[in-house]
């Protein structure tokens, strides 16, 4: 029963989260802005020193010049009340980092003042860059910076780290991730997701019949986006191997850079300090 758990937990939060989000007015729900794509370095926050981004700017140009892997580094002002998890996943979509037939593309995120860190992982990349290996790198090299005010070095850090794991030998590289990961049982949640949402719909369908013939109120936007990513991630499963990019993100601009239109579905990990 213990390898049962993780999918059914899966389960349950989804129920709770959808249901929350079909019942919450899209009021209390502001759209996020996004800084514009300037480059491979955003530094919104102004946490970096101009030498420190030339350097992270000119490892990232290599990296995608050796593997075809965008990674992004951001500083944001605010996260403008969304969790980084939900922000993350929007900015790379809005943004399209990473090759659109392959999805391979990252984003580093720095909020500093709502203390949050995020590396957000494009389908492509989840296999190699897995929400534990992300996770062992937030704690490992990012985070001990972050506590001592030394931000330049956490993400100067992190980014070696992430960079490290994407060019290592691909045996290598799996191994790792497979040593951060605990093994658990393969058990299909794709089915039970599924079942999970087409139970969903029929309630909120019953839900919202209740209330009368009034008028239609908007979902928040959290419901969407959160069965478009599991089903989204569903149809990819059978597929990453042969790309298909899917529905991405568009192109930034400015600083001649821009995404490929590289698309995500909320893979990678958070931290804060």
């Amino acid at each position: 029963m213990k390898a049962l758990s993780s999918p059914f937990k899966a389960f349950g939060l989804l129920l709770a989260v959808w249901l929350a989000a079909a019942l919450v007015p899209s009021s209390a729900f502001a759209d996020p802005t996004f800084p514009a794509l300037t480059g491979r370095v955003v530094d919104e926050a102004h946490l970096l020193e101009p030498a420190a981004e030339a350097a992270l700017v000119a490892k990232l140009e290599k990296l995608e010049a050796d593997t075809g892997d965008q990674l992004v580094v951001v500083t944001l002002n605010s996260l403008q009340d969304y969790e980084i998890e939900d922000y993350g996943y929007r900015l790379g979509r809005h943004w399209g980092i990473g090759d659109k037939e392959h999805d391979t593309g990252a984003i580093l995120i720095i909020a500093p003042n709502e203390r949050r860190v995020r590396i957000e992982v494009g389908y492509g990349l989840e296999p190699v860059l897995t929400d534990a290996m992300s996770a062992q790198i937030i704690q490992n090299q990012i985070l001990p910076a972050f506590r001592t005010g030394g931000y330049q070095r956490g993400i100067t850090e992190g980014v070696d780290a992430i960079i490290g794991q994407l060019t290592a030998d691909p045996a290598e590289a799996r191994a790792r991730a497979a040593a951060a990961k605990p093994q658990e049982a393969d058990i299909p949640i794709g089915p039970i997701i599924l079942v999970a949402l087409v139970f969903l719909f029929i309630l909120i369908g019953m839900i919202r019949a209740s209330h009368g013939g009034g008028r239609r109120r908007r979902g928040s936007g959290l419901g969407p986006v959160i069965l478009w990513s599991a089903l989204d991630a569903m149809s990819r499963s059978n597929s990453r191997g042969s790309g298909g990019g899917g529905f991405g993100g568009g192109f930034g601009g400015g600083g001649g850079f821009s995404g490929g239109g590289g698309s995500f579905g909320g893979g990678g990990a958070s931290g804060g300090w």
